[in-house]
């Protein structure tokens, strides 16, 4: 079997493989000749994993749409001590940066949950340190009312009250992408590519029943805001979002980002917003009680023109989520 193979095995038998980094999301986003992954085995059992997307030879980087990516490690029995359960990990990084060598680009947003880079550290490899913001005990009703913000609160209250707004799951990808047009209409930022790849990922997350879409209307049936939110049973994710400019004083993003919430908990108990370091979107997440966590973005060699292309995307991307509380 080859190591792609191996990797597609071990994503249909092991659930705690993150949901950016199973074969299927990679297929989608990288195209099935872009990606690779590399593999620790012990055993005859695949102990760790780091997928790689390499757009062009000799370069690794992030796909869109695609949060994180990094090393995956089995988890270790609960009698291992914490020195060598960070021996055993730094040795497969050590393992896997070596078959890295040949590579002269390199960049990758790690999971938080990675908090050891040292191995890249002590090879040449820089960090820069990003923020996500993760809403906990999601199926606690008023723990999650409680710790939103007035101005969060009273955006939702507007939405139903004075708009009349109804969320509504699994609008089609059709009402999805019109409004993200509606959206990114006037800087003409949306790319054919990126509205391409972005409906392959909804209709494969759909089929496997990881994920959907949602909607605000009003009574009128004009569709005021949208969001694509994908999960497993480690953590939901806002994956996209976007409202139509003209109906943006409704609150509708709010409601329906809330409704979504409620929805996803009976899957999971965590919901990650995925994070942003632009001002305006990093306070809408923060003001529904999320809490600000670390993460971090890999790099080596020389990346001036895939980081710059990369820094665009996420740019561009970002700026799709958040308008409602400005």
């Amino acid at each position: 079997m080859t190591s792609k193979e191996k990797y597609q095995a071990l994503c249909n038998n092991e659930p705690s493989i993150p949901i950016f980094s199973r074969y299927w999301w990679l297929d989608t986003v990288c195209g099935k000749n872009h990606w690779d992954v590399l593999l620790a085995e012990e055993n005859g059992k695949t102990i760790a994993a780091m997928p790689l997307y390499i757009p062009h030879r000799g370069i690794v980087s992030m796909p869109q749409f695609t949060q994180t990516m990094g090393p995956w490690f089995a988890a270790a029995s609960d009698d291992t001590k914490y020195t060598t359960l960070i021996g055993r990990r730094q040795e497969i990084c050590k393992a896997f940066v070596e078959t890295l060598r040949p590579y002269t680009s390199f960049l990758q947003n790690f999971s938080y949950e990675i908090t050891d880079w040292l191995p890249f550290y002590w090879n040449g490899y820089s960090q820069t340190t990003r923020y996500t913001y993760l809403l906990h005990q999601i199926k606690d009703e008023n723990t999650i009312m409680e710790n939103m913000s007035p101005n969060i609160r009273r955006n939702i209250s507007k939405a139903r009250d004075k708009y009349h707004i109804r969320v509504k799951k699994g609008i089609t990808t059709e009402e999805f992408l019109r409004v993200q047009r509606q959206t990114y209409s006037r800087q003409q930022l949306m790319m054919k590519e990126d509205t391409n790849t972005l409906a392959e990922l909804i209709k494969e997350a759909r089929e496997r029943g990881q994920g959907d879409l949602w909607g605000g209307y009003d009574d009128n049936g004009d569709l005021h805001a949208v969001a694509f939110i994908v999960w497993q049973e480690s953590s939901a994710y806002y994956l996209a979002g976007g409202e139509n400019p003209g109906l943006r004083k409704s609150g509708a993003h709010s409601l329906v980002i809330r409704e979504s919430i409620r929805y996803v908990s009976q899957y999971t108990d965590t919901f990650n917003f995925e994070g942003s370091m632009i001002p305006g979107i990093e306070r809408f997440f923060r003001e529904f009680g999320a809490q600000q966590t670390p993460y971090f973005t890999i790099t080596r060699g020389k990346l001036s023109l895939i980081y710059r292309a990369w820094s665009k995307f996420v740019k561009i991307f970002m700026n799709n989520i958040h308008y409602a509380n400005d």
